[in-house]
């Protein structure tokens, strides 16, 4: 059991069976009375968002989590098939679980994939990923002293604003925290 004082941000830890991350926290002392603590949490089951509010003195539940690197293999379905690259045991992911960061995974990829008693919950992304551009809008010259973008689409699927020059065939570099481009690759 850990104190909520002890909470910081990236702590995971469990609460009526339920598994969160602590995306934000904030301690606040009034002038009399205790010490509340506010948390934006994730759970990791679900990926629902939620804020929950704390007393000082509460206990959570802390957790123990393996990680191991996985390589993406591909996908079937709503289902997202990684191989662990020590073990070669083949764990699945749903779309669900994945969230928007499915739109990054690109075969042979490798991250790292968080687990929680045998339970994988939490994928964690390189920070740039490289991204082939298979659609693209006509870039139209005009006002560009603004720097101007269009929409293109990856080989993923994903959607990323670029500058006019990338064309289709193009590899580009996208931030997988932001989702922007970064460079041509």
């Amino acid at each position: 059991m850990i104190d909520v004082n002890d909470l910081r941000k990236g702590v995971t830890f469990e609460v009526d069976g339920q598994i969160f991350k602590v995306l934000e926290y904030s301690h606040n002392k009034p002038g009399r009375g205790n010490a509340t603590i506010r948390t934006r949490l994730r759970n990791l089951r679900s990926g629902a968002t939620i804020d929950r509010t704390f007393q000082s003195g509460d206990r959570v539940q802390d957790i123990r989590l393996d990680h191991h690197q996985v390589q993406y293999l591909y996908r079937d379905g709503s289902l997202y098939h990684f191989m662990d690259t020590e073990t070669y045991e083949q764990p699945m992911l749903t779309r669900e679980l994945l969230g928007d960061d499915a739109g990054y995974l690109k075969e042979g990829l490798e991250v790292k994939l968080t687990f929680y008693q045998d339970e994988p919950i939490e994928l964690e992304l390189p920070t740039a990923v490289e991204l082939k551009v298979v659609e693209a809008e006509v870039g139209v010259r005009g006002d560009t002293a603004t720097g101007a973008n269009k929409l293109v689409t990856t080989e993923t699927g994903l959607k990323v604003q670029v500058p006019l020059f990338v064309s289709v065939g193009d590899t580009i570099k996208v931030d997988t925290r932001s989702g922007a481009y970064l460079t041509r690759a």
